[in-house]
């Protein structure tokens, strides 16, 4: 199936065939704007003004390859702002890409989004190479584990070869060192033949600080609100209008030319905006439009800590719209619960009722009190549904921003890993792994960039010191600009066949088994769910239901315990105890089966997760 994206006025270098190609740029504070054409032959063209400041020209003698800058005013040249390419980083010119390229996965039209199993990867360190292509050998690896959608950080052109991908500042260019848009494309494809979705991380609260020039070109940005990274994104000022299509346009552009499943929209909540018709509202609705105009499941999943349910609400009951949200609450909680770290947020959790909380609603607070915050914090998630939340144990966040990077390996022993993987795969919510997680990866995870400005270098390494006072962490943060801090967060494969690595792959493969299969499991609801929690004893009782199935979760975050549960009667069976000898433990003292009249007394392992079925009624 051959394609060809729309070009009759996308910004950027649109190529018509035929060495012919369309430029469109918006750049009111300039009067005039020319086209510095650099191959096959240097010329300059000027380029026509509307009264809304856009710059168009239409250009022969120009083919895929052919590179260019746009000069402002006959001063500055700069590169396109949607450039689609920047194969000589950000401050060299733009190249024109042709959009065209054979699919071979014609009846690939997406997944349900309760189907979502997410994998969280980083295209430079999940292998040596550090490429789309050298992932592909990697997918059936996935596929095997029951993994069924793959999401990767960020891809947009930032300055050099090694940053998380947040810092990128070409929304449009696809990073040239991992690859540039024909190895994404060949990735999605090879995704899409193993029946994985794709969900690309997207960056629209911010843009990097090296090589940034949108400044240069337009207000898409304002100084009316300020967020962590600097100053915010114009969404709702004096013509903002064309800032949102700028924005909007680079999310259809993914889906369409790319085929990307789901966009992931990073921290939203650094999205200021005040208008009538919010921006993210305005993109859910686009997205889902452009998602019906392809006859396929598309999704919009944001990344935010403001625990407000309108983000996934739907829009007739007063909602944006989005499809689901990253969820930190389970996180937290969990995170406490195993480790005992009580530093920054961390301090508003650790109790085993507010995860049963979390079980039951998908947020802990819901506008509750926040020591933390010091103030109300969240509103009532009640009409959102179970599959709109996507949870995790670990993510490039949470073991990222931390001083030293360290992954929960590094932080807990072999029967918490157990105990935090049956938690989150195991749970009514979309599970997310984060790359290595399946076999226990020891790389650590740091922040790394490799910025030219040694002024900004050293400003990057002061606010990473500052960020980490919260925490009660010792030791120093490793630079980021040295490649060795980016060098050891590459993951070594070989583990996943080694000693107690390979057994908790193997636990992590039965655990997405029973999700798929158990039909209590499989069918996320917030409706067909009871938990709650036995605080003393540090227990939590989750019980999940689906027509005549039921299932029983118990993780016990705590020792060796005695407890009376209240588990329905009928015969049941013992799936899965995480301290059964096959998973290197000390043996469960659970029986296969057990007849339960209403409540049973289970002796339960130290930090033991124990899965039980009941039959069906004949």
């Amino acid at each position: 199936m051959s394609s060809l994206s729309e070009t009759s006025e996308n910004l950027g270098a649109s190529y018509l065939g035929d060495g012919r190609c369309r430029f469109v740029v918006w750049a009111p504070s300039a009067q005039m704007v020319e086209v510095h054409l650099f191959t096959p032959r240097e010329r300059v063209i000027v380029m026509e003004r509307d009264d809304r400041g856009y710059h168009r020209a239409v250009v022969d003698d120009v083919m895929p390859g052919s590179r260019y800058m746009y000069r402002l005013d006959g001063q500055k040249e700069r590169p396109d702002p949607a450039s689609r390419f920047q194969p000589q980083d950000v401050h060299g010119p733009s190249e024109v890409v042709d959009p065209r390229y054979t699919w071979a996965e014609d009846r690939w039209f997406g997944l349900p989004l309760r189907a979502y199993i997410l994998y969280e990867l980083h295209v430079g360190t999940f292998t040596t190479e550090g490429t789309f292509q050298a992932i592909i050998p990697h997918l059936d690896d996935l596929k095997d584990l029951g993994i069924t959608a793959v999401e990767i950080m960020p891809v947009a052109q930032f300055p050099g070869n090694r940053n998380w991908g947040y810092d990128g500042v070409y929304p449009f260019a696809v990073q040239n060192s991992y690859g540039g848009p024909v190895g994404l494309k060949r990735l999605v494809e090879a995704c899409h033949q193993r029946e994985l979705a794709v969900v690309l991380d997207v960056v629209y609260n911010h843009l990097g600080p090296e090589g940034n020039y949108l400044w240069d070109f337009g207000p898409y940005f304002t100084d009316r609100y300020r967020t962590p990274w600097g100053a915010a994104i114009n969404f709702d000022g004096p013509q903002s209008d064309e800032v949102r299509r700028f924005f909007v346009e680079n999310a259809l552009y993914w889906i369409s030319e790319f085929h990307v499943d789901a966009l992931r929209l990073d921290a939203v909540h650094a999205i200021y905006d005040r208008s009538a018709l919010p921006f993210l509202q305005e993109l859910a609705e686009a997205v889902h439009q452009r998602a019906e105009q392809l006859n396929r499941r598309v999704y919009a999943i944001a990344e935010s800590d403001l625990n407000d349910a309108r983000l996934i609400r739907s829009r007739d009951l007063g909602g944006y719209g989005l499809d689901a949200q990253w969820a930190d609450d389970l996180h937290h909680a969990l995170h406490v619960l195993l480790t005992g770290e009580h530093g920054g947020y961390y301090r508003d959790f650790g109790t085993v009722e507010q995860l049963a909380r979390i079980y039951r609603d998908g947020y802990a607070f819901s506008g509750q009190y926040s020591p933390y915050r010091q103030r109300r914090h969240g509103n009532s998630p009640r009409f959102c549904d179970a599959h709109q939340f996507v949870v995790y144990a670990q993510n490039h966040d949470q073991i990222g921003n931390r001083m030293l990077g360290e992954r929960l390996t590094q932080l807990i022993p072999f029967d918490g890993l157990k105990l935090a993987a049956a938690a989150v795969l195991l749970s009514p919510f979309i599970p997310l792994l984060f790359m290595g997680e399946e076999y226990g990866e020891t790389a650590p995870f740091q922040y790394f960039i490799s910025h030219l400005d040694p002024q900004l270098v050293e400003a990057v390494r002061k606010g990473r010191r500052d960020e980490f006072s919260a925490f009660a962490w010792l030791g120093e943060p490793a630079d980021p600009q040295d490649e060795a801090t980016f060098r050891r967060a590459k993951l070594d494969h070989r583990l996943r066949q080694e000693g107690h690595h390979r057994i908790l792959l193997e636990y992590y493969k039965e655990l997405i088994r029973f999700r798929k299969t158990v039909p209590a499991l499989a069918s996320p609801s917030k409706e067909r769910i009871e938990a709650f929690g036995w605080e003393q004893k540090r227990v939590l009782f989750v019980r999940r239901w689906c027509g005549k199935d039921e299932a029983v979760l118990i993780l016990n975050f705590g020792v060796q315990a005695s407890v009376l549960l209240p588990i329905p009667a009928g015969h049941w069976h013992r799936r899965l105890d995480s301290t059964e000898k096959k998973w290197q433990g000390n043996g469960s003292q659970v029986a296969e089966s057990l007849d339960s009249e209403g409540e049973v007394v289970l002796d339960l392992g130290p930090k033991a997760a124990i899965l039980l079925t009941r039959e069906k009624e004949v």
